[in-house]
């Protein structure tokens, strides 16, 4: 599990679109980790990276779910953070996201049995007194090549 630290907000943006550059129909990304972790920034560096910089990019925090459509595949970007019970995700519209789109998900753990085993998992932890981030990999067989090559160039902590 190869760990990157991410000293600035401009690190976590800059992951989010390395991500992008090499995520592909029905992969899906999730992102834990506490409060202000940086789950959000890294999802809008994806986001960015594939939609332009012109997209306006809200956090799915109060809807749950955003899909950016205007992209192939779509981008579906969801929040668990609120979810009450783990079948609520049936509603958020996860299959379709499943079925072609790029899944990022935010508080993975509050649906866990709904996610699939092929899936990136990145688990981000803040250092209050820094402002550094570090962002732990976990990544299924399908992932692994190409997560070599992101740690390559980006460096491994």
């Amino acid at each position: 599990m190869p760990t990157l630290l991410l000293k600035t907000e401009k690190d976590t943006l800059a992951l989010g679109r390395a991500l992008a550059r090499v995520a592909n129909a029905g992969d899906v990304i999730t992102l834990s980790g506490p409060l202000g972790a940086g789950k959000t920034v890294l999802a809008r560096g994806f986001i960015t990276e594939r939609a332009g910089p012109s997209t306006d990019i809200a956090s799915p925090t109060f809807t749950l779910a955003h899909v950016y459509d205007s992209v192939t595949p779509p981008i579906w970007h969801f929040d668990f953070y609120r979810i009450e019970a783990p079948q609520d995700v049936e509603e958020l519209g996860l299959d379709d996201a499943l079925a072609g789109g790029i899944s990022v998900i935010e508080w993975p753990d509050r649906a866990k049995a709904w996610l699939p085993s092929e899936r990136l998992d990145i688990e981000l932890a803040s250092d209050v007194e820094t402002n550094a981030r570090r962002a732990t990999l976990s990544a299924s067989p399908q992932w692994t090549s190409r997560l070599d090559t992101l740690v390559a160039e980006r460096g491994v902590t």
